[in-house]
C-alpha cells in the first residue's frame, strides 16, 4: 500500500474515532502539513465520504453524525476472497470506476483485519504475479450498469445514448437480455424493438441509461453470453471469410474460437490432394492416416478488417482446407508458403 494512500485511510480512521479533529491536530497524527490534510479531505470527499467542514477559530474536520464503517467479521478464506477478487477484477478490466475505487475498498478490508491474518494476507499478495500485463480496458458508468442491470432483472425497457465506434451519437430504445462481461469489458445484449433485430452494444460507450414505461417477455434461444458471442462472430467487417476445413469442431475452435467464428457441418467431400488408390507412404509417421480422416469437412465463416494474421492460423491448424473466399486471403497464405519454404531450403 502506498505512504499517501495509508495516509488517507489513517485520517478515515481519526475521523470515525468521533468529535471534531482540528487541522493542527491532524497534520501532526499524520506527519504532514495541513495544506496535504486538505488535500486527503479531499480524497475522502471524492469517495463520497460525509467529512464536514467546520469554520472559526476551533474549526477542524469531522463524519457527518451516525456515519462508520461497519465492523468487518472474514474468516481467513473469505478475507483471502474478497481482496483476491478485487486483485483479480482490477486485472480483467472489470470495474465500473477508477482503479483507485478497488485500491481504496482493498485497504480498507487490509485495515480492519486481525494483524496477523493481515500480515498473511499482505504475503499473498505481495508474492502474487501475473504471465502478462493487463490489456486496455474501458471502464461503465455505475450509474449505467446499476440502470440497465435493473431492467434486466424486471424484463423493463431502457433508453440508451450510444457512441458507436465510429463515433456516431444515437438515442435509441432497447430491451436488455442480460449484461455480459467478455476479455475486459462489459457488453448488454437485447433487441431493438425499432428494428426488430438483437443487438449487443458496450455499456462504456453508453453515455445514459433510464428505464421506460412498460415490459417485454423473456425470450427463448441462447443466453446472453452466446448472444455476445454470436454477435462477435458475425459483426459486419471489410472481409467476410468462407473457408471449408477439414478437422473436428473442438480443433478449430482451438484456433478459432466462437468469438472470432461460425463453424457448420457440411457434406462430405474428397480431402484435396487426396488419392484412394494410392499405397501408403512407407515414410509417413504411425497413425497420420488416422488423424488426417479425424472429423469431417466443415465450413467456417468469419468476418474481420484485416487478413494477414489468418495464414499463420491455417497453418496452426495443419488440417486440409480449401478457400472459397476472399481472393486476397488465397495470396497471402501463398506468399507464406514461399516464405516458409524459402527459410527450409536455406536452414
Amino acid at each position: 500500500m502506498s505512504r499517501p494512500t495509508a495516509r488517507v485511510l489513517t485520517l478515515l480512521e481519526l475521523l470515525q474515532s468521533g468529535g471534531l479533529r482540528t487541522v493542527a491536530e491532524l497534520a501532526d497524527r499524520l506527519g504532514v502539513d495541513g495544506r496535504t490534510v486538505r488535500r486527503y479531505v479531499d480524497q475522502l470527499v471524492d469517495l463520497d465520504l460525509p467529512v464536514e467542514a467546520v469554520r472559526g477559530r476551533y474549526g477542524g474536520y469531522r463524519l457527518a453524525s451516525g456515519y462508520r464503517l461497519p465492523p468487518l467479521m472474514l474468516s481467513d478464506d473469505e478475507a483471502l476472497a474478497v481482496l483476491l477478487g478485487l486483485v483479480a477484477g482490477r486485472r480483467a478490466g472489470l470495474m465500473t470506476t477508477a482503479d483507485t475505487a478497488s485500491e481504496t475498498a482493498a485497504a480498507k478490508i487490509r485495515r480492519v483485519l486481525p494483524a496477523p491474518l493481515a500480515r498473511r494476507l499482505d504475503t499473498v499478495l505481495e508474492s502474487l504475479a501475473f504471465t502478462a500485463p493487463p490489456g486496455e480496458s474501458a471502464t461503465p458508468d455505475a450509474d449505467v450498469l446499476l440502470t440497465v442491470a435493473d431492467a434486466v432483472r424486471h424484463r423493463r425497457p431502457v433508453s440508451i445514448r450510444y457512441t458507436d465506434r465510429e463515433g456516431r451519437r444515437s438515442e435509441r430504445p432497447l430491451h436488455p437480455y442480460g449484461i455480459v462481461a467478455h476479455s475486459g469489458r462489459w457488453y448488454v445484449t437485447g433487441t431493438d424493438p425499432g428494428i426488430g433485430e438483437d443487438r449487443t452494444f458496450r455499456l462504456d460507450r453508453i453515455a445514459d441509461a433510464r428505464t421506460l414505461p412498460g415490459s417485454f417477455d423473456e425470450p427463448a434461444g441462447p443466453d446472453p453470453a452466446q448472444r455476445v458471442l454470436s454477435g462477435f462472430a458475425t459483426a459486419e467487417y471489410r472481409y467476410e471469410v468462407v473457408l471449408r476445413i477439414h478437422g473436428t469442431v473442438d480443433q478449430i475452435r482451438a484456433r478459432l474460437p466462437a468469438t472470432v467464428a461460425s463453424v457448420t457441418e457440411i457434406e462430405p467431400v474428397p480431402v484435396p490432394g487426396a488419392d484412394a488408390e494410392a499405397e501408403p507412404d512407407a515414410e509417413a509417421e504411425p497413425g497420420a492416416g488416422a488423424d488426417q480422416a479425424a472429423g469431417g469437412w466443415l465450413r467456417v465463416e468469419l468476418r474481420a478488417e484485416r487478413l494477414d494474421w489468418l495464414p499463420p492460423v491455417l497453418a496452426s491448424l495443419d488440417r486440409p482446407f480449401t478457400i472459397e473466399r476472399p481472393d486476397e486471403l488465397r495470396d497471402l497464405v501463398t506468399a507464406l508458403a514461399d516464405r516458409l519454404a524459402s527459410c527450409a531450403r536455406r536452414t
